[in-house]
């Protein structure tokens, strides 16, 4: 017997098989030091009921686990049939990247997973992964896809157990592209999610977006992981899935990335992470390994990774933002203006002076990218940004509906400087925000110099809001101003957040009563890009509904559709003269202001003629392009009124 405080080399060299190429665990590894406290003696309560031998833990051995739990997590202690639990996939760039969650595995078991596919009616083996520990994952990565094909698939261990699904054709052939927007899965509610997965396999998005928070199991995000995986694998197992972990995932309340540091403080809000560095880039791993490689891939301090990417499905080109991970901290920073560093409730309180010089949201790596992506159109014809939450503070009540909070810093509208920068990068490209973490469905129109020149934001509901309930509920009880004509919801119109960014109110669908599972508020966004008419519908779905009442069952406000180039609402001066291309040739189009040197917008029109828009009376720059504004270049245009702007003829485009 090799005794448990084995060191590191002794535990891996007696999991690996001898000239096989596998790993197996033997009798030995898992009671070894480091596997049975994986992350240290300091976080010794982390992933209790996955390392170490897991399947002595009550939970996991036939007997209840007594630990003040609100909900009861899945026996992990699975059939070894069934010990692949699920997995997800995206492919971009011909590069098909599929992530694999296995149960726990026992003494003498591989730790090895093996993909296939089927073709021409036979399984073929193509490739091996390891399981890694902690964690139980696996991930596969194959060149030179052929996303014009729909392919099965199975992720198989031992000789039993499979996971099958199906690798979906790109739906480039389709007209609309539809996205699920999810966030939200409180665990106190465990159990399967039969009603919402039924709903969406009607709705049948070509990509679904878990904007984070899949589970609020802190310290255990392993069972957490196959906990969300078990609720959503039959509508994940055939479609690419964007997973991106928030707060509650890497075991916060709330979290300021601050670009790697380590929290010291309760509620963490001086910056960084309270857990170590091997337990987040283990969480980063299980959820984000599936995502297109990041496209700055150097990680953080410490050595934490990050995940920021993009992923085009059928022509509508998403940004993927890590809107946690550079944000600074307030406490240290700004006056305590609350009971918390993070919660604002003095109403004297002047919000300019919270936005101090050197505060950073996404950080200048993810502004830079922003603005890389805007201007490249590879393979696109409309765009969306996906992150966790939302750019402003679209909330009034917190935690019960009489408990008003006047700014939350944990929304992305603070600091306001960089939340206004972020979303001038969105607007122009014309893009519209897909988000979650409030608890509360919302969508808005962003102002950031003047009301509405910004883009939109849809702020999903929670898939299950047991958790932290938020209303929109203005004191006064009064629309603000350009309220939406003839709006079922009272309280829609221009407004100011807590933090001074202004907001148009569209929709919101606050809870009727959280003690009726019926009238929490939860549920899901439907989003459709059609690219024909360049417009984009936002839906929102109540998690008990029945979609095939059709949209009288939607909550009040939704369905809303608007059109793509209403994602910049800057106010019109004048127009440039009518570019017409030749037939067949769909460039794309960026428009500079040339006093400034700004950027004002790139995007790819439909059909062969387009008529620029600008802001302002000055000469302007176009740049034209197949794929980026880099072929030809018009500069000294000067703008006129539309009846007599003209019109130029364009050439030779490549």
């Amino acid at each position: 017997m090799i005794k448990a405080k084995m060191n590191r080399r002794t535990a891996i060299k007696t999991a690996t098989v001898a000239g096989a190429g596998a790993l197996v665990i033997s009798k030995d590894f898992l009671i070894a030091q480091e596997a049975v406290k994986p992350f240290g003696a300091e976080f010794g309560n982390l992933e209790l009921l996955t390392t170490g031998q897991w399947w002595k833990r009550p939970g996991n051995n036939g007997t209840p686990l007594k630990r003040g739990r609100k909900s009861t997590p899945p026996n992990l202690n699975v059939a070894r049939d069934k010990v692949v639990a699920f997995a997800l996939y995206t492919h971009q760039n011909g590069v098909l990247k599929l992530s694999a969650q296995l149960f726990p595995l026992k003494p003498g078991e591989k730790r090895e997973a093996r993909l296939e596919f089927k073709r021409n009616g036979k399984w073929s083996e193509a490739a091996k992964s390891e399981v890694h520990y902690p964690g139980w994952d696996a991930h596969f990565r194959i060149e030179k896809w052929d996303n014009t094909k729909t392919v099965p698939y199975r992720v198989v261990h031992g000789e039993k157990a499979k996971f099958e699904g199906l690798v979906r054709r790109d739906p480039s052939h389709k007209d609309e592209i539809v996205v699920a927007n999810l966030s939200c899965n409180s665990s106190r509610t465990n159990g399967p999610r039969k009603e919402i997965v039924d709903n969406l396999r009607r709705h049948d998005p070509d990509l679904l977006f878990f904007g984070g928070d899949q589970h609020y199991r802190h310290t255990e995000h392993t069972t957490g992981w196959i906990e969300f995986g078990l609720q959503y694998r039959d509508i994940i197992r055939d479609r690419p899935t964007v997973c991106i972990p928030d707060d509650h995932d890497v075991g916060h309340g709330n979290v300021w990335g601050e670009s790697g540091k380590r929290s010291r403080i309760r509620g963490d809000a001086d910056g960084g992470y309270r857990y170590p560095v091997k337990y987040v880039n283990q969480v980063q791993r299980q959820q984000t390994s599936s995502l297109p490689d990041p496209v700055d891939p150097k990680p953080v301090n410490r050595d934490i990774g990050v995940y920021f990417t993009r992923l085009t499905v059928g022509g509508v080109d998403f940004a993927i933002l890590e809107d946690r991970k550079f944000k600074s901290g307030p406490a240290g920073k700004i006056p305590k203006m609350g009971p918390r560093p993070d919660h604002i409730n003095d109403p004297k309180y002047d919000p300019n002076k919270i936005d101090l010089p050197g505060l950073e949201l996404l950080g200048p790596r993810q502004e830079k990218f922003l603005e890389d992506w805007s201007a490249d159109w590879t393979g696109a014809e409309m765009k969306g940004v996906l992150s966790q939450t939302a750019f402003c503070g679209a909330v009034h009540m917190h935690g019960g509906p009489k408990s008003r909070l006047l700014a939350d810093l944990d929304c992305n509208g603070w600091p306001q400087t960089p939340s206004r920068r972020a979303l001038s990068l969105v607007r122009r490209a014309w893009a519209v925000h897909l988000c979650g973490d409030q608890h509360l469905a919302v969508v808005v129109k962003h102002g950031i110099t003047n009301h509405g020149d910004g883009p939109y934001g849809f702020t999903g509901p929670a898939l299950v809001n047991t958790i932290y309930g938020r209303w929109w509920h203005p004191l006064d009880e009064k629309a603000g101003p350009n309220p939406v004509p003839d709006s079922p919801l009272p309280w829609t119109g221009d407004f100011k957040d807590g933090l001074g960014n202004k907001i148009s109110m569209l929709a919101y669908a606050n809870p009727e009563n959280r003690n009726d599972e019926k009238k929490r508020a939860d549920g899901y966004g439907i989003v459709r890009f059609n690219k024909k008419t360049r417009k984009v519908t936002l839906e929102c779905w109540p998690r008990f509904c029945d979609v095939t009442d059709g949209d009288k069952v939607q909550y009040p406000g939704w369905p809303i559709t608007i059109d793509q180039d209403a994602n910049d609402g800057r106010k019109i001066t004048g127009w440039l003269p009518e570019l017409r291309f030749e037939k067949g040739v769909n460039p794309v189009v960026q428009v500079i202001e040339e006093s400034t040197d700004e950027v004002l917008y790139t995007t790819r029109p439909k059909g062969n003629r387009f008529q620029p828009r600008v802001y302002s009376k000055g000469k302007h720059t176009v740049k034209l392009g197949l794929q980026k504004p880099d072929s030809k270049i018009l500069k000294g245009l000067n703008p006129k009124v539309k009846s007599a702007a003209g019109h130029l003829a364009v050439k030779d485009i490549n």
